[in-house]
Protein backbone atom coordinates (compact mmCIF):
# COMPACT_ATOMS: atom_id res chain seq x y z
CA UNK A 1 0.00 0.00 0.00
CA UNK A 2 1.20 3.50 -0.81
CA UNK A 3 1.68 5.89 2.10
CA UNK A 4 -0.80 8.82 1.94
CA UNK A 5 2.01 11.33 2.52
CA UNK A 6 3.92 9.95 -0.48
CA UNK A 7 0.81 10.04 -2.65
CA UNK A 8 0.32 13.74 -1.82
CA UNK A 9 3.71 14.69 -3.25
CA UNK A 10 3.66 12.50 -6.37
CA UNK A 11 2.83 14.06 -9.73
CA UNK A 12 2.71 12.67 -13.25
CA UNK A 13 6.25 12.81 -14.68
CA UNK A 14 4.87 13.68 -18.14
CA UNK A 15 2.39 16.51 -17.49
CA UNK A 16 3.25 17.33 -13.83
CA UNK A 17 -0.40 17.10 -12.70
CA UNK A 18 -1.97 15.49 -9.62
CA UNK A 19 -2.32 11.70 -9.38
CA UNK A 20 -4.44 9.29 -7.37
CA UNK A 21 -4.31 5.60 -6.46
CA UNK A 22 -6.84 3.12 -7.84
CA UNK A 23 -6.55 -0.66 -8.19
CA UNK A 24 -2.79 -0.72 -7.51
CA UNK A 25 -2.11 1.90 -10.19
CA UNK A 26 -1.14 5.55 -9.87
CA UNK A 27 -3.41 7.44 -12.28
CA UNK A 28 -2.91 10.98 -13.56
CA UNK A 29 -6.03 13.14 -13.25
CA UNK A 30 -5.06 15.20 -16.33
CA UNK A 31 -3.59 12.92 -19.00
CA UNK A 32 -4.92 9.56 -17.77
CA UNK A 33 -1.59 7.72 -17.74
CA UNK A 34 -1.56 4.74 -15.37
CA UNK A 35 1.67 3.88 -13.58
CA UNK A 36 2.09 0.45 -11.99
CA UNK A 37 2.77 -0.16 -8.32
CA UNK A 38 5.11 -3.13 -7.80
CA UNK A 39 5.74 -4.46 -4.28
CA UNK A 40 4.36 -1.20 -2.86
CA UNK A 41 6.67 0.97 -4.96
CA UNK A 42 5.19 3.30 -7.60
CA UNK A 43 7.01 2.96 -10.93
CA UNK A 44 6.70 6.53 -12.19
CA UNK A 45 8.55 6.12 -15.49
CA UNK A 46 6.85 7.38 -18.68
CA UNK A 47 7.84 4.23 -20.57
CA UNK A 48 6.12 2.05 -17.91
CA UNK A 49 2.81 3.96 -18.12
CA UNK A 50 -0.35 2.70 -19.75
CA UNK A 51 -2.19 5.36 -21.74
CA UNK A 52 -5.88 5.17 -22.56
CA UNK A 53 -6.41 5.42 -26.29
CA UNK A 54 -9.44 7.69 -26.54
Amino acid sequence: MINDELLKILVCPVCKKEVFLKNEKIICKACGRKYPVKDGIPIMLPEEAEKDEA
